[in-house]
């Protein structure tokens, strides 16, 4: 059997035809959107953007995110729910992204997919006028992955990293 015969794998997905980076790019939109009309989202004004083909988060520093009064830092829960968002949004094209199995299954994994744990790390005080978020898979497997996210603020600070784990 030729080696065209076969799927491409997670690691040539780069070398794919034009409509399938085209797929993939209106899957990023599909979900930036999902996410986007998240009403406890939108309630703390993320918003998930496209850059470089790469989802990242970023929210704009308000009073309502503040979470220290004495030192007007953002929330740590805040934080967290920018990392673990953009974790599982990621984790999300990334499944759809290695393209294994039929579209119908990925769908299904990325329709299930939940956060089992998750570690955050607090590095420095929510100091900024924005913060962006972004994420890296470390590993995926067949039931679930592990990511790592990271929080940056506006002068590129880390003010927070997570690990965690999503199932699917």
């Amino acid at each position: 059997m030729s080696s065209s015969a076969h799927p491409p794998h997670a690691h040539q997905w780069t070398n794919t035809l034009p409509d399938t980076i085209e797929e993939y790019q209106i899957f990023l939109t599909f979900i930036c959107n999902a996410f986007n009309h998240s009403p406890f989202l939108a309630h703390n004004q993320m918003v998930m953007t496209i850059e470089d083909m790469r989802i990242k988060c970023r929210i704009d520093m308000s009073k309502h995110l503040i979470g220290n009064v004495a030192f007007q830092i953002l929330h740590g829960g805040v934080a967290a729910t920018m990392l673990d968002s953009i974790g599982g949004i990621v984790a999300m094209a990334e499944i759809f992204k290695r393209n294994e199995g039929e579209r119908a299954d990925q769908h299904k994994k990325i329709g299930r997919l939940a956060t089992i744990d998750m570690r955050v790390d607090y590095l420095s005080a929510g100091r900024g006028h924005y913060f962006i978020a972004s994420a890296q898979v470390l590993r995926m497997g067949r039931k679930s992955c592990t990511m790592r996210m990271d929080l940056h603020n506006d002068d590129d600070k880390l003010i927070a990293t997570a690990i965690a784990s999503y199932g699917y």
